[in-house]
């Protein structure tokens, strides 16, 4: 920590001297206050906003040194802590807290890719394979909660990400190939244009790589293709097709005692050839009519039709899913006066079905380490269940502009219905229902002082209902529902200030609390393995933070942004169901009041420093933090278990990383050599940790690595 303050107290001595003298035009125009922001179901402007919210740039973009993962696309978001789990695509995703304990996808947090839903009837988004992060061109992300705005999916936040579209020719494209430490390996191809009232780009990329870890290989195949068309001034359609395929080797947590070696894999990964597959389709449309410069209509159709395995050290998954979805906004726009009226009114339905099959797994001592999907397991079925969701939402949306004045006010009430059919089961106990439903507000204001100072507030609930993956890990059988699971609610107020100082300045600090009931905790049960996890409502807690962001263009040609988050979330009750203190099949004590959220540094911070000159880009980037709690657990968080296997509290790191690039032109195409060094001083850190009641809880970073890429645009 006091290399990086050091590197920050020289930075900003030494860019200060620089900045008296030369005062030139800066390499980066920052304009961002003229930029229109739709996460919010309505456009504002991000100067206007009235809550949190970054904006991820094409120039953050461009800077990223594989292009595969969520960790590198929003380095610079604060409020947001992510895992890359296993050096590929697969990570955890929090925001303020929320979806930290997730096993496997994001949990709380709306992913809208191109206008197209990525969760399910019961806001779990199963991951983001989907997501080419080379072809993305900028990504919005509201921090807090905003379920009145979609309901469970957002009680965390928004991802809202928006792809490339074709370039200005009938025909251009990109060609682009990066090597990498540990095998790592990615092509993209992509071709695009515009013909007549035709926009359109098509892209294909593989991945693939052997990890920093034993048994972590992965790789992955995503084809893109986005279709916009405008046949009038008053219709525009926008049409997408993906096809994603994608394969990832689990190595698990370690122990304390494995961590003597942290590149190995967890003894049963191995053996029993633990990994996760999915393949999947999806189709979309989306389509807006303007009626008049008062009314229009937005209508989005999809499917998502998919196919997942996963394998354990207990069973063998395999799931087929379904999932259509629809939504309709009518939107009317009205003057009076100094006054600007927005209204929205709309729904949101989806519909999911999952057949799910389990096979009991057996281990192969004498298995042989490759990359295929082979897997051992018995003809013995655990489970054979079909699962039925259904979600509506009914919204309301209303924003009022006067003048330097903003307000935004909506409504929300969602209805989800989750029922699962065991085939195995008698036909009076076969089938399991769980139904929640809520109302959700939210609302906020503010006001611009000027360009450099707008002040808002917001107010905003949460809705998060027990997860697809959550029902359906039930501690009591390996088919059914965990019927014990309700839904938490939060309630959470911000104040903030953003603002633009000319050419040279954009900042944003938000400062918020947040209040939360029946919040989650994980826990195991004895004999189910140790890749089961199950989940409880824990209590109560409550969450503080803040939140800042700045970026300055010190002189002409050079760039600082830095992100810092401030974290203290705590548990503030206990659970009062019995049923998670049942010693005869749970193996974690819930948590205490007082103690902190697992896997939440109170303190991070991402700082990059950018370079130009002539042709080359040059970049140092640190990453900080802290140390955080491991446990839920109240007798492991106490240090009052075993201590050759827990320890509550992780050291935290500091990690720094550089990059070049040269761009060049050959014949009538553009290029780019980057090179790039991630964890530059070889640090020994833990990138991440898990609640594990068995102490398989340490997920190791790697070390130095380096990654090579070239591309050519024509």
């Amino acid at each position: 920590m006091r290399k990086s303050i050091l590197f920050l107290i020289l930075l900003f001595g030494s860019s200060s001297f620089l900045s008296a003298q030369n005062q030139a035009d800066t390499t980066q125009t920052l304009q961002l206050k003229e930029v229109v922001i739709s996460a919010n179901r309505q456009p504002v402007k991000l100067k206007n906003n009235p809550g949190a919210l970054s904006l991820v740039t094409p120039k953050t973009l461009s800077l990223m040194p594989k292009s595969i993962g969520a960790d590198e696309a929003l380095r610079l978001v604060p409020g947001v802590r992510i895992d890359n789990q296993h050096d590929g695509e697969r990570v955890h995703i929090s925001i303020r807290g929320q979806g930290i304990l997730t096993e496997n996808g994001l949990r709380g947090i709306g992913v809208i890719l191109d206008g197209i839903p990525v969760n399910d009837p019961s806001g779990f988004a199963p991951d983001l394979y989907d997501v080419d992060w080379a072809t993305v061109k900028k990504i919005e992300v509201v921090r807090g909660p905003a379920a009145g705005l979609y309901g469970g999916a957002s009680a965390a936040g928004i991802l809202n990400i928006t792809t490339e579209n074709g370039g200005p020719k009938p025909v251009g494209g990109e060609i682009s190939q990066s090597l990498g430490s540990n095998g790592f390996l990615k092509s993209l191809l992509q071709v695009g244009g515009t013909k007549n009232n035709i926009n359109y780009r098509v892209s294909f990329s593989h991945t693939k790589g052997n990890g920093y870890r034993e048994h972590q290989a992965f790789w992955g195949n995503n084809l893109y293709e986005k279709v916009h068309f405008t046949p009038s001034g008053k219709l525009t359609i926008t049409q997408i097709v993906a096809h994603t395929d994608y394969f990832q080797q689990n190595p698990e947590g370690l122990t304390r005692d494995q961590l003597n070696n942290p590149r190995q894999a967890n003894p049963d990964a191995n053996p029993f050839n633990e990994y996760q597959k999915t393949r999947r389709n999806t189709i979309g449309l989306h389509g807006k009519y303007r009626f008049n410069r008062y009314q229009d209509l937005q209508v989005t159709t999809y499917l998502h039709a998919w196919n997942y395995k996963e394998t354990s050290n207990r069973a063998a998954e395999y799931d087929d899913i379904t999932n259509p979805g629809a939504s309709i906004q009518y939107n009317l726009h009205l003057t009076t006066g100094t006054m600007k009226h927005e209204l929205s009114l709309g729904s949101d339905w989806q519909n999911q079905q999952i057949r799910t099959f389990k096979f009991e797994s057996k281990a192969n001592p004498n298995r042989v380490e490759s990359i295929d999907e082979t897997n051992l397991e018995t003809a013995n079925v655990l489970a054979n269940e079909r699962v039925y969701q259904r979600s509506l939402g009914l919204f309301a949306f209303y924003k009022m502009t006067a003048g330097k004045f903003t307000l935004i006010a909506n409504l929300r009430h969602d209805a989800i219905t989750n029922q699962l059919t065991d085939k195995l089961a008698a036909p009076d106990t076969a089938t399991t229902s769980k139904n929640f439903s809520q109302v959700s507000l939210r609302t906020g204001i503010s006001y611009s002082f000027s360009d450099a100072f707008t002040l808002y507030a917001n107010w905003s609930q949460g809705f998060m209902p027990p997860s697809t993956e959550e029902l359906a890990s039930n501690p009591t059988g390996y088919s059914g529902f965990n019927t014990h699971l309700i839904p938490a609610t939060s309630n959470s107020y911000e104040l903030g200030a953003r603002g633009f100082i000319g050419k040279k300045v954009d900042y944003e600090i938000t400062g918020f609390i947040m209040y939360t009931k029946n919040d989650f905790f994980r826990f195991k049960q004895s004999g189910r393995g140790n890749q089961e996890v199950f989940y409880g409502n824990a209590g109560n807690s409550k969450r503080f933070g803040i939140e800042a962001f700045l970026a300055w263009n010190i002189v002409k040609n050079l760039t600082w942004q830095t992100a810092y988050t401030f974290a203290d979330y705590k548990y503030t009750s206990a659970t009062i169901d019995p049923v998670y203190t049942d010693t005869s099949y749970v193996l974690t004590t819930p948590p205490a009041p007082g103690q902190y959220l697992p896997n939440s540094p109170k303190h991070q911070l991402y700082s990059e420093l950018v370079y130009n000159y002539n042709r080359f880009v040059f970049s140092f980037a640190t990453n900080f933090q802290s140390e955080w709690a491991i446990y839920t657990d109240a007798k492991a968080y106490n240090n009052e278990l075993d201590p050759a296997l827990y320890q509550n509290w992780q050291k935290g790191f500091t990690l720094f990383n550089i990059r070049a690039a040269y761009h060049f032109h050959l014949c009538k195409a553009r290029g780019e050599f980057s090179f790039f060094v991630r964890n530059l001083t070889n640090r020994t850190y833990m990138a991440f940790t898990e609640p594990d009641p068995d102490g398989n809880a340490y997920q190791p970073g790697p070390g130095r690595e380096f990654f090579w890429n070239v591309s050519f645009k024509f």
